[in-house]
């Protein structure tokens, strides 16, 4: 019955790609089937995500990776619930459609994107920091695995673990911190030897610093920096010290950007890989003159990012393109593709079928939050370091995700999406202490905690 459970409840958190008629897709989709398609390692994304969903799909058909993301999911979902002794078949099942019909989680599910390993890395770390116990061997083998291909998958992932773990460290919950960091490691590890394998490059983002570069120009410190230090400095971007795109997309993506076509309008080819070490540098000197105007825009957009968590940035033709063509055309049979092209996404038609839920989804969260936040307080003055710490561990979570996507990249209502569900699945499920006798070693709770 709970095999049949976890099943049925990611079947329910597939109802997106079920409404589309084929998985839901985005830009980015197409490179990630090039990662295995062409193969081409991108110079922009970790070699995780591409290669991960390919026994899913086999380049056959998408539908089974949106299938394992729903099983996947449910099956966190209820690794959650029996830390709070609420895991039962007919309550799961339960659950998983009011996720499905009251948050965000399905359209993450139902798209091929890493954006729904966000959360699986967020809820395999805290579940192994906290939820040790509770936790059959198997399973925690399967959390390891499972936590660090979903941490390498997107960087974002990475700070994001960071702030968890720093909860942790404040809390002094010393043993559940070494378990929590275990999909950071594993994390580490993958991209470290992926990308020295693929760019010659042992570093967990080799050339993430044209990102960071993209948003402190879009802000404006680095774009201050390049006017007044050109010409003399020597730098590429001296020669559109007096265009630089305002915008960070623009800046990295727009055909004619400085990343993509030079002064004498040529275009390069993997711009962002040349354009890296200069990146450093701007980078170094614009921290060094503007210290307090970069750490003021960070805390903006943090902010901004916060606020963000709406559906429906993913979901016109116009945000997929013409990248995923490719990839299903020169990977996938004939029938795929006219399965592609029949989905209401690519007649422009899911956007408008979203609208009659999509006004829920911030709502749920925002109604959520407080009693979350209350749980959470009520738990570490119980002396519940279990609960404490499950539930520090996932506001930390949502809290890095926005600081790391709207500080590092660029706020973006997709980014919060992701993860906000995780709010009220946790100030649902985790609203009391686990039962009578179950002990969780490795915590040390203050004596103010326990009173």
């Amino acid at each position: 019955m709970r095999a049949a459970a976890i099943l049925l409840g990611g079947l329910l958190l597939c109802w997106p790609a079920f409404l589309n008629g084929w998985p839901i897709v985005f830009s980015d989709t197409g490179a990630f089937l090039a990662q295995t398609v062409v193969p081409l390692m991108i110079w922009d994304k970790p070699w995780i995500y591409g290669p991960a969903i390919f026994p899913f799909h086999w380049h056959a058909t998408l539908w089974g990776v949106v299938l394992a993301q729903g099983a996947v999911t449910s099956h966190l979902v209820w690794l959650l619930a029996r830390q709070a002794g609420r895991a039962r078949p007919a309550a799961h099942v339960a659950l998983c459609a009011a996720l499905a019909l009251f948050t965000t989680a399905p359209w993450s599910v139902s798209l091929v994107m890493p954006d729904i390993l966000v959360p699986a890395a967020l809820l395999s770390a805290a579940l192994l920091g906290w939820g040790w116990a509770g936790l059959g061997r198997w399973e925690r083998a399967w959390l390891m695995l499972l936590g660090s291909v979903a941490a390498a998958a997107h960087l974002s992932n990475i700070p994001m673990l960071v702030a968890v773990l720093l909860g942790a460290l404040v809390l002094r919950h010393w043993t559940p911190l070494l378990r929590a960091a275990i999909p950071l490691a594993g994390a580490a590890t993958l991209l470290l030897g992926t990308n020295l394998a693929g760019h010659g490059v042992a570093a967990l983002s080799p050339y993430g610093s044209t990102f960071l570069l993209a948003r402190l120009l879009a802000d404006g410190p680095a774009a201050r920096t390049v006017a007044a230090l050109c010409p003399g400095s020597g730098w590429y971007l001296c020669a559109f010290a007096d265009r630089l795109p305002g915008d960070s997309d623009d800046f990295l993506w727009q055909p004619d950007s400085p990343v993509n076509r030079d002064a004498a309008g040529n275009a390069i080819f993997l711009g962002g890989v040349r354009l890296a070490p200069e990146a450093r540098a701007i980078i170094r000197e614009t921290l060094r003159r503007e210290p307090v105007a970069v750490a003021g825009h960070a805390l903006v957009n943090w902010g901004r990012q916060l606020g963000l968590m709406a559906i429906g940035d993913v979901l016109p033709a116009a945000a997929v393109g013409a990248s995923v063509r490719p990839g299903l055309t020169e990977g996938f049979p004939p029938a795929e593709l006219r399965r592609y092209e029949r989905a209401l996404q690519q007649q422009d038609r899911l956007g408008h079928e979203a609208r009659a839920v999509a006004w829920l989804h911030p709502l749920v969260v925002l109604a959520a939050a407080p009693f979350l936040l209350l749980w959470a307080w009520r738990a570490w003055q119980q002396g519940d370091a279990m609960g404490a710490g499950l539930r520090v561990a996932i506001i930390l979570g949502v809290l890095g995700n926005a600081a790391a996507t709207g500080m590092l990249s660029k706020p973006h209502h997709r980014y919060g999406a992701r993860i906000a569900w995780l709010v009220p699945l946790a100030a649902l499920m985790l609203t009391r202490r686990p039962a009578p006798g179950v002990e969780v070693p490795g915590y040390r709770v203050s004596a103010a905690a326990g009173r």
